[in-house]
């Protein structure tokens, strides 16, 4: 009988235990679009296209070509976005080949839309390196590699002047403005 108390004690003090715990609630989830400044978007609609090639693994390898479209930061990010782009159909698989990404910003939604076409089949390096791996490969050697500044940004300490506190001047002579 004893026993069969503890094991009730037991277990009513272990459901008030996690009774007493809180749910875990998600966090507000934030409107990228409301935060964001509306005066640094563009204010007219944008379109960028990149004919790029892709290997056996479906990475974009280079980019052939690009047609801008005259504002520098949106054509900075529609190609650096391209340079990590994999392109698969939808079940998975890979057509070797030329692609053609087009980048279409619209300033009513603030919004990017890209698409994807085949141009042509083959014709490319299927074993080519993906270029975001290149780029990340060159950083990695180029870190590795701990750069030294060129000589003309090379500063050598030159001798420190010894201060002597025994002939510091008064804080009243100090505050004065010197006349030259």
């Amino acid at each position: 009988m004893r026993a069969l108390v503890v094991a009730a004690l037991i277990l009513a003090g272990g459901t008030a235990a996690t009774a007493a715990t809180p749910q875990p609630t998600a966090p507000p989830r934030i409107n990228v679009l409301e935060a964001q400044p509306k005066a640094l978007l563009p204010t007219k609609p944008l379109h960028v296209e990149l004919i790029v090639e892709v290997n056996r693994l479906g990475q974009v390898a280079r980019v052939r070509s690009i047609k801008a479209s005259h504002d520098v930061p949106f054509d900075t990010h529609c190609y650096g976005n391209a340079l990590q782009a994999f392109i698969r159909t939808p079940d998975g698989h890979v057509v070797v080949g030329s692609y053609r990404l087009s980048y279409d910003y619209d300033p009513k939604t603030a919004r990017v839309r890209r698409d994807v076409a085949l141009v042509k089949a083959g014709g490319v390096n299927p074993n080519a390196k993906g270029a975001a791996d290149d780029m990340m490969e060159i950083a990695r050697r180029n870190h590795d590699r701990g750069r030294t500044p060129p000589p003309s940004l090379t500063v050598t300490p030159g001798p420190v002047p010894s201060v002597n506190i025994h002939r510091m001047p008064d804080l009243p002579q100090v505050m004065k403005t010197p006349s030259h």
